[in-house]
């Protein structure tokens, strides 16, 4: 115990004395949590849009005025030519496009079917779908109150008409705020960088610098090496899952719903993949390059895109979905957004745990049996 003790002393000490890692490890998070919960952000508000009415009848101004006032969409030009359209998109000055034709009111005053062409940038696909399902909504939403008003005045004001009217709850995030999403997976992908690229990091220091030869002839067993070596991180890991979490609290105001002692509980059970994947990675690399290359590439890159971070994993193929099943953090984002959004407990995240925990112990397994007191 003693000899893990000095061990882990020496880590922190060793730590200490390089600020640049100081800033990295406890100020780097909090920095980029405050970057991406701001840059992060799905909802789609504000869609620049140009406006050709070619009527300019009370009826295409309150069509405009539907758009307008939704708080989708801003009307940042006009103009009365068509062609003119094509200098708006292609310069990127608009996203959006809303061309009313001629004799758009007396169509729809005298009952007739009438159209509306939109015309979106399809550059940013997410941002096109979104901007034309929120076009579409408006557009009904317009013909359907044309149509009872019609309907009123050719049947007489005395006549009533049925309606369906929706009640609509929406649980965990009432307000669709993409902020309440992305957070959580945030949090989770910090702590994964953050522990495996310093564990694999600080091993293969050990062999660039010399001091791997230093450990190996003191008599220290294996295991005694290996828990001073990662004891540091998972305690580092857990300060920044802190600080992290105090920023998302009480900046975002996206606080946790469930239990706060089984969040960290949960932390440290996945942080045995993470610290686990960073020692193999120093098992298999010679130098610091190599160890962050790899961990980049073959870690942390497909982790971030196939754990259902961003990308839903139910649109993937369904051999990646399969592929999935094998990245932890996939699991890890099922109990982060449970306990931040549902506010869940052991009840419903027992099995993503289970699997975090074999996955762990078979990861750390396979590295300390890679790890041995030979310089690499």
């Amino acid at each position: 115990m003693r000899a893990i003790l000095q061990i882990i002393r020496k880590e922190f000490l060793q730590t200490g004395r390089d600020r640049k890692m100081i800033f990295i490890i406890f100020v780097a998070p909090v920095f980029q949590l405050l970057i991406l919960g701001y840059a992060a952000n799905l909802d789609v508000r504000n869609i620049r849009t140009v406006v050709c009415d070619l009527d300019r009848t009370p009826e295409s101004r309150a069509l405009v005025n539907e758009f307008t006032n939704s708080g989708y969409f801003v009307v940042t030009n006009y103009t009365d030519k068509i062609s003119e359209l094509d200098y708006y998109l292609d310069y990127g000055k608009d996203s959006f496009a809303l061309v009313i034709p001629r004799e758009f009111g007396r169509k729809i005053i005298s009952g007739r079917t009438t159209q509306l062409q939109i015309i979106v940038d399809g550059s940013e696909s997410a941002f096109a779908t979104s901007g034309l399902q929120y076009a579409s909504i408006i557009a009904l939403r317009y013909s359907q109150n044309i149509a009872v008003k019609t309907f009123t005045r050719l049947a007489g004001s005395g006549v009533s008409i049925p309606r369906l009217s929706p009640q609509i709850r929406i649980w965990y995030n009432p307000e669709l705020r993409s902020r309440n999403f992305m957070i959580p997976g945030v949090l989770a992908l910090l702590l994964m960088i953050m522990t495996t690229m310093l564990t694999s990091l600080a091993v293969v220091k050990e062999k660039e610098v010399g001091t791997m030869e230093q450990l190996i002839v003191t008599p220290m067993r294996s295991y005694e090496l290996i828990i001073g070596k990662l004891a540091p991180f998972s305690i580092i890991g857990m300060i920044d899952v802190t600080l992290v979490l105090l920023v998302a609290s009480f900046w975002f105001q996206v606080p946790p719903k469930g239990s706060v002692p089984l969040l960290f509980l949960l932390c440290l059970i996945f942080l045995m993949t993470t610290l686990g994947l960073g020692l193999l990675v120093s098992t298999l690399s010679k130098t610091q390059q190599q160890a962050m290359m790899s961990s980049q590439f073959f870690v942390m890159m497909p982790m971030i895109y196939l754990s259902g971070f961003v990308f839903p994993i139910e649109n993937m193929p369904r051999i990646i979905q399969y592929v999935t099943f094998l990245l932890p953090l996939r699991y890890f984002m099922v109990i982060i957004r449970g306990l931040f959004m549902k506010g869940v407990g052991w009840h419903e995240l027992w099995p993503q745990a289970a699997m975090l925990l074999i996955f762990g112990t078979v990861i750390l397994w396979i590295s300390i049996v890679r790890f041995s007191k030979k310089v690499g």
